[in-house]
């Protein structure tokens, strides 16, 4: 219970001291003329005064309110690496005790964490601790502990806080750490031609002297077995790449963890540069005229990013007038060097019908085969000449070839029908859905027959579609680092004219070229997977019939195990939920890939040695204090007076606020206003008495 003296007066406070002031007029003005009463007007009229004033006894019934102090711990990405949580844990639960210890103070705890819906927000502290101070009374605060490294990424919004604001900072003073900075990423580039990116790697903390200076990176494309090389930390470096092939290009980039890093989380780095290729250099070798060169010619230069270089022998096979064969064209053809010396520089080389007849000599096929080994592409469509003595599995091209012919060929109608490892393979998946009607009841596919097929016998490599009762059409075969593929028959031109609705001639040989140019989408063998917030789909593909586990490695280094469901010939999906952001690595077992949920090296970890830089202004404002938890523990509380320093060495002061709830007020009058009226006109007789004698 609280007793105070107020005024309740009966008029405005301005009218009342206009009338006082008058009333002293009055006085001044019996003084000056020399009235013996003046006095007694004087006190009648503070009588007067002191009635219209009206004071009362106030009793106020008053409920004290309790101090709050905020304690936020920070338990983000950065601060749940090293001995940071067991720091955080040591500190809440000596603040929770010592706080809740004292009279009259209440322990409120805000936790920050990363919050998954948004992209890479960072440490939210200072909208957090705003947050928590509106929902309270300002005048309850007694102030905050900041329990965290300091590494915030609001700090333009750090409110005006009414009480002293400390900050225990994590870590320990020997943390370091070395992060992965790439810049000036291309979105596209060039195949075959250097792309130039822009890499640096920083180091932060005390850096171990045998740690500093230089750091190992490895660089891996598309999953292959990585490069390395030494840089120097620091320092911005021009590292200038190649990409082997077009679409997507996947660059990975990892520095090797120095000894005592802080964490690896910003070690590494996932690209992905769309390969465009310039252009397309493919060399079209006609053995012979006939009516689907024409079909080949029209597909390749229908793109205009196509360099086609194409010649055919017009010489009939039978024709024997005893001309040479190096007079046989208007001009000298460059054989030697289309075969020899340039060979590298085609994309792909396609082989129409080709018989030998003397115009490449076996050396110029031997050079083809080892273009094949080097990485280079063939495509060979076999016309009857294939069955025969000059074909080309009598040359050295016979050392990549996937198929043996038998000398026999198949002159009658048939369906080309996908096998069943073409329905798995790339190429030929869901190809008899473009067929322009349905399949028949029996299974055959909706489109034109072909009335020719050398007969053979597939030796290595994949038959990916089959002519009548089985026999090999189309062979796909990897040799050395480069890819081969047989087309055992020359009449899928009449797809294209359209024959008993034709068939998707197009779409196929688009398929097939990209196959052997080595287009990612394409792979037999993969494993991809897209991300949707945090849901990844993890996509296996592969030729086998088998199903295998991914293993899912995940950013913080935890391992888990998918199963994965088939969900079409040669797929297998599986899903599973990111709980943090970074790097996933995938594997199989034999295939490898990678997917990245947010960004790679998120924004906690582009800073990650504790510092109070961002935090200062504000526990200077305030006149709070900064303390290492590694040196200080578990710090003193103590009750320190508002404007005075609140803090010092290993104690932490909170600013006690005397706040308070208003229950019930009674108000009564201290002199009854009867009785001061009767007092001031007892005084005014009184003078008029006095003066009139």
């Amino acid at each position: 219970m609280e007793t105070l003296i107020q005024f309740s007066p009966l008029i405005p406070w301005p009218a009342l001291w206009a009338l006082a002031a008058f009333a002293l007029a009055l006085v001044l003005l019996a003084l000056w003329r020399g009235l013996p009463g003046w006095w007694l007007r004087l006190f009648a009229f503070g009588a007067l005064f002191v009635a219209l004033a009206q004071p009362v006894l106030r009793q106020l019934d008053r409920e004290p309110l309790s101090n709050i102090v905020f304690v936020v711990l920070d338990r983000t990405e950065s601060d749940v690496i090293s001995v940071r949580p067991d720091q955080i844990a040591t500190a809440a639960r000596h603040l929770r005790d010592e706080i809740g210890g004292l009279d009259n103070f209440d322990y409120r705890e805000v936790v920050v964490e990363n919050d998954p819906s948004q992209n890479d927000s960072g440490t939210l502290l200072a909208s957090a601790l705003a947050k928590a101070a509106s929902e309270v009374a300002q005048n309850r605060i007694a102030g905050a502990i900041l329990v965290t490294d300091g590494q915030i990424h609001d700090a333009d919004l750090l409110p005006d806080f009414p009480a002293p604001v400390h900050v225990l900072l994590t870590g320990q003073a020997r943390d370091w750490d070395r992060r992965l900075v790439l810049t000036n990423v291309p979105a596209f580039a060039i195949v075959g031609e250097p792309v130039k990116l822009n890499l640096m790697i920083e180091d932060q903390g005390a850096v171990p002297s045998d740690q500093a200076g230089f750091a190992r990176v490895e660089i891996s494309i598309d999953g292959e077995p990585p490069q390395g090389f030494t840089v120097e930390t620091g320092r911005d470096f021009e590292l200038p790449l190649t990409l082997p092939h077009g679409g997507n290009n996947v660059l990975q980039f990892r520095v090797l963890e120095g000894q005592g890093e802080l964490t690896t989380r910003n070690n590494a780095a996932v690209i992905s540069v769309n390969g465009v290729r310039d252009r397309l250099r493919v060399l079209l070798v006609s053995g012979a005229p006939h009516t689907g060169e024409r079909t080949w010619r029209n597909l390749l230069k229908s793109d205009s990013s196509v360099d086609l270089v194409h010649f055919t022998i017009l010489r009939s096979p039978d024709k024997q007038d005893g001309v040479p064969v190096r007079e046989m064209s208007l001009i000298a053809f460059p054989t030697r060097e289309l075969f020899l010396d340039k060979i590298d520089e085609f994309d792909l080389i396609i082989f129409d019908r080709y018989q030998r007849r003397g115009i490449l000599p076996a050396q110029y096929l031997a050079n083809v085969a080892n273009y094949v080994r080097g990485g280079g592409a063939v495509l060979v469509a076999s016309g009857p000449a294939f069955a025969g003595v000059d074909s080309l599995w009598r040359s050295p091209l016979a050392d990549v070839l996937p198929a043996r012919p038998t000398a026999r060929v198949l002159e009658e109608g048939y369906t080309p029908k996908i096998s069943d490892l073409g329905r798995r393979h790339p190429v030929t998946e869901a190809l008899e859905q473009l067929a322009p009607r349905k399949a028949d009841q029996d299974g055959t596919p909706g489109w034109g027959r072909w009335f020719r097929l050398v007969d053979s016998v597939a030796t290595s490599g994949n038959t990916v579609m089959d002519g009548p009762d089985g026999r090999p059409l189309l062979v796909l075969d990897r040799v050395g680092k480069g890819r081969i593929a047989m087309l055992l028959s020359d009449h899928a031109w009449l797809w294209s004219r359209g024959f008993e609705g034709g068939g998707p001639q197009l779409e196929m040989l688009r398929r097939l070229a990209h196959w052997m140019m080595k287009e990612p989408e394409l792979e037999e063998e993969q494993i991809t997977a897209t991300v949707n917030g945090r849901q990844v789909t993890v996509l296996r593909r592969s030729l086998t019939a088998e199903s295998r586990s991914v293993t899912v490695v995940g950013p913080d280094g935890k391992t888990f195990i998918l199963q994965p469901t088939e969900i079409s010939p040669g797929h297998w999906q599986a899903e599973f939920e990111g709980q943090e952001n970074g790097l996933y690595r995938l594997s199989d077992g034999t295939i490898e890939s990678v997917v990245a949920i947010g960004p790679v090296a998120p924004r906690e970890f582009e800073q990650t040695i504790a510092s109070d830089a961002y935090l200062r202004p504000l526990t200077l404002a305030t006149r709070g204090g900064r303390l290492h938890l590694e040196q200080s523990p578990t710090p003193d509380i103590r009750r320190v007076r508002a404007g005075r320093v609140a803090a010092g060495q290993n104690w932490i002061g909170l600013t006690p606020r005397d706040a308070f709830l208003a229950k019930d007020i009674t108000q009564t009058p201290l002199i009854p206003g009867w009785l001061l009226l009767a007092f001031a006109a007892l005084l005014m007789v009184g003078a008029w008495r006095f003066e009139g004698r």
